[in-house]
């Protein structure tokens, strides 16, 4: 069960002011930090637009893509997005966990999936790689922040085109946060901070770690939130597929079996379920992977069309059925 809070910003010091209950009490929302003073209204809620009175006036269901965690996995959501883009979808709204967040924000902020490719074949190393010496872990993070907030043009995750949901987890209670308000970029760094690999990012007075240790794919926050159709991409390695050998390999292998145990029950809950071939884990760093991983999204996304096509029909006409029930 997940609680609501919101955390708000003084100049350039970041704390947390009060909690404040909102229509999608489920959830735990976060507010990240800014640079300067909100350009909006700080009490900004979790229903930054208000889905239902959506679906009532435009007599459609509301859709939503949700980016599940996987690390250099993460570049097969570009080339579903890419299918998505060429059957003429575009989400309602978008949640991401980890490497789903930094997809799915950049994604948001009105790139499309060819600049998304772009964006993804021209990163390099430096970019986001910066190694620090700390006993929580040796990865910082603020390169991370600093990409995506520039891939996004420091826009805030409120202000994004598309309404953009980061999932990450409290460390303290391990309990499960979703972002949708302030710094875009360190929203995504605490998704994506892989615990003993990244050092913790600190937002207010809370510490926040990878997303996926508690929702790999994040389907119940997308029905939460008031999705009709929800569009699951899973980046999972499978288990079967892992090598375990050696301790790296065993290592590997217990957060498989964890993550891909959590994912399965949410998985259920989700209309459309995109699964890439992907057996071998690439290096984030290898452009050659990188252009495979996204092949290997795009297949699975066009595999799933006709099953989407279903979805669709089915979710449109039970839509107009119940507001004909309601006019009667």
């Amino acid at each position: 069960m997940i609680n609501i809070k919101f955390g708000y910003i003084a100049l350039a010091v970041v704390s947390v002011a009060g909690c404040q209950s909102v229509p999608y009490s489920k959830l735990t929302v976060g507010s990240t930090g800014l640079s300067e003073s909100p350009s909006v209204d700080a009490q900004v809620h979790a229903d930054r637009i208000d889905f239902k009175k959506l679906k009532k006036q435009e007599n459609r269901p509301i859709v939503a893509l949700v980016l599940g965690s996987g690390g250099a996995r993460g570049y097969a959501h570009i080339g579903v997005i890419q299918v998505l883009e060429q059957q003429g979808i575009h989400p309602d709204f978008i949640v991401g966990t980890s490497a789903g967040s930094i997809v799915g924000s950049i994604y948001a902020s009105g790139k499309t999936a060819t600049e998304l490719r772009d964006i993804a074949l021209n990163m390099k190393a430096q970019d986001v790689r910066d190694v620090k010496l700390d006993i929580k872990g040796f990865f910082d993070g603020k390169k991370v922040e600093n990409y995506v907030n520039q891939q996004v043009n420091n826009t805030p995750l409120e202000l994004l085109k598309t309404p953009m949901y980061v999932v990450a987890t409290q460390l303290k209670e391990g309990k499960k946060v979703v972002f949708n308000y302030g710094n875009t970029g360190q929203a995504v760094r605490a998704s994506v901070s892989i615990p003993s690999m990244f050092v913790p990012t600190k937002i207010g007075t809370d510490e926040y770690v990878d997303g996926g240790l508690v929702s790999p794919v994040p389907v119940d926050v997308a029905r939460d939130l008031g999705a009709d159709i929800i569009i699951a991409v899973d980046i999972l390695a499978q288990p079967m597929h892992t090598e375990t050998s050696n301790l790296w390999g065993l290592f590997n292998q217990n957060i498989n079996i964890m993550q891909n145990h959590l994912a399965s029950e949410e998985l259920k809950h989700a209309d459309i379920v995109i699964q890439p071939d992907l057996r071998e884990k690439a290096h984030i760093f290898d452009v050659r992977g990188r252009e495979m991983t996204i092949r290997a999204g795009a297949i699975a996304a066009q595999n799933q069309l006709n099953a989407i096509s279903i979805v669709f029909s089915q979710k449109h006409s039970r839509t107009a059925t119940q507001q004909l029930s309601v006019h009667d």
